[in-house]
């Protein structure tokens, strides 16, 4: 049975930094790129970040992503955290990180996680 299953999450203070797992079972990670997206309240789902099939570990801005081969998970490492980036955040894997990789729909329904909320707030 294919499952992800993100945690990490929590409440964290502005300028801190999270990381998050995103494990999966009934499939290996490596064989997919992973994005990983996020939710606010009220907004649409959007895309943070994404890792290429193979990749070990990427960087853009505040957000670096790496994979635990044997552990088949993958992290999110979130630094100078904003109230803006609270949301629910959600792992998903996909085809590749090119254009359009943060189109929802390239993901298959059983290739989500539900997802782990964090909270900026001082």
């Amino acid at each position: 049975q294919v499952q992800l299953v993100e945690s990490g999450g929590g409440l964290v203070q502005p300028g801190g930094s999270l990381r998050l797992s995103c494990a999966a079972s009934g499939f290996s990670l490596d064989d997919y790129a992973i994005g990983w997206f996020r939710q606010a309240p009220g907004k649409e789902r959007e895309g943070v970040y994404c890792i290429g099939k193979s990749i070990t570990a990427t960087v853009k801005g505040r957000f670096a992503i790496s994979r635990e081969n044997a552990k088949n998970t993958v992290y999110l490492q979130m630094n100078s955290l904003k109230p803006e980036d609270t949301a629910v955040y959600y792992c998903a894997a996909g085809p590749d990180c090119g254009r359009g990789w943060d189109d929802t729909s390239r993901y298959g329904s059983d290739y989500w996680g539900k997802g782990t909320l964090v909270t900026v707030s001082s």
